[in-house]
């Protein structure tokens, strides 16, 4: 089918062919962020660099994310979807392949950055697009499958990603990574239909009175709180769960790749599951639930129990399903809280604070941790504790926001 067919007049068939496009492309795009995180021990060996440095490393992603995320925000809703997000595609290819050429740490952390800048808006856009081809009696299905991303770069990409590091180099996943991006931008291009049905007639509002329109509706305060509250409960654990594995439990590589491998691989299942049962019951009390759950597989993936491989990847399966499963319903809920035409902006900022989070979640966790003299990192305990009082804070908030389209 043509590409200027539009998102109104689509098919199943072809709705779901987005779906999964859309899927593969913030597939790679997580997979730019999460791979760093189990390479930690090769970045950390090859530039001798601190676990506070390396924390640097994907806090300046995810403080250029938020800069470009919040820049965009205002002007999002001016854009067709589809050309907006062949852009912002193109500068995460750059910056992608910029990772896999950095001779040096100073070069990687400026690479990290230009990836932070467009990756950060893809995400936002990707769910825009969602939330304008999707009706809210099926999004959540919806939001299910596109997040299955998450799963698929913990069962696939970071396995792979480990091997090839180690047979290669840590360079050689981001170069594939950069490959794959290209042929995925060619489909995308073929496939996504021009949107537009979103931008209003007339003169466009100026930066600042799209600001002003965005955050003067209490409904979205209550979604970007909701947002960044879980962020913070998630990322002030999960950019160190490899170093500590390795560090403290003795895991290899190979076990580490297993360990991610299982975790993901369960939430190839739970994930669509959590997508129906947001769409079957009120969304805030299905977050409440599942927040209550993730409290268990967060305290023991920050203790150190000497368990055995087998307990190590039934942690990595509960930790996988419950933490990261909040974020269905979660993004439902933000998803819903605005009305079309503002739905690009509300995902941009709300992908601002996201990114805002994340970096500060990855220095507060970073500034809590240290390395005793036999090289186990202490403190890992207490960034659990803390990280369950934020998520169970996080649901006063999911219960402020109410669904508007």
């Amino acid at each position: 089918m043509p590409a200027a067919v539009p998102a109104s007049a689509l098919n199943p068939k072809r709705e779901r062919q987005i779906l999964i496009v859309l899927m593969l492309m913030s597939l790679t795009n997580i997979l730019d962020f999460m791979i760093l995180m189990p390479l930690s021990p090769h970045l950390m060996r090859e530039f001798g660099i601190s676990t506070s440095q390396f924390g640097l490393l994907v806090s300046a992603y995810a403080f250029a994310a938020a800069v470009s995320s919040l820049l965009m925000a205002s002007i999002a809703d001016r854009f067709d979807r589809k050309r907006a997000l062949l852009f912002v595609y193109v500068g995460l290819i750059v910056g992608t392949l910029g990772c896999a050429l950095a001779p040096s740490y100073a070069m990687l952390l400026i690479a990290r950055i230009v990836s932070g800048v467009f990756g950060g808006v893809q995400g936002s856009i990707a769910m825009s697009i969602v939330g304008d081809l999707v009706p809210d009696e099926r999004r959540g299905r919806a939001m299910g499958l596109v997040m299955l991303s998450f799963s698929l770069s913990a069962v696939l990409g970071v396995p792979l990603a480990i091997y090839a590091a180690g047979q290669g180099g840590w360079h050689t996943p981001f170069l594939a990574l950069a490959i794959s991006c290209c042929v995925l931008w060619v489909v995308a291009q073929r496939l996504v239909p021009v949107m537009r049905g979103h931008i209003r007639a007339g003169n466009p509002q100026g930066l600042w009175a799209g600001y002003a329109e965005l955050l003067s509706v209490p409904n979205h305060w209550w979604a970007f709180a909701t947002t960044g509250l879980l962020t913070l409960s998630g990322m002030m654990v999960i950019p160190y769960i490899a170093p500590s594995r390795v560090a403290n439990e003795g895991m290899t590589e190979l076990q580490l790749a297993y360990f991610y491998l299982v975790g993901g691989g369960v939430t190839l299942f739970t994930r669509p599951l959590f997508g129906r049962m947001t769409d079957r019951y009120p969304r805030a009390k299905f977050y409440y639930w599942l927040v209550l759950a993730s409290i268990i597989p967060m305290v023991l993936i920050t203790h150190s129990y000497g368990l055995n491989l087998f307990g190590q990847l039934a942690v990595s399966a509960l930790f996988f399903i419950f933490v990261s499963g909040r974020f269905v319903p979660s993004s439902a809920l933000v998803t819903a809280a605005t009305i079309p035409q503002m739905r690009g902006r509300l995902m941009s900022f709300n992908s601002a604070v996201q990114n805002l989070f994340t970096g500060l979640a990855a220095l507060v966790g970073g500034a809590m941790l240290t390395t005793s003299a036999n090289g186990q990192i202490v403190g890992y305990e207490a960034v659990g504790y803390l990280s369950c009082i934020v998520g169970i804070v996080s649901i006063w908030a999911a219960f402020k926001v109410r669904a508007v389209s």
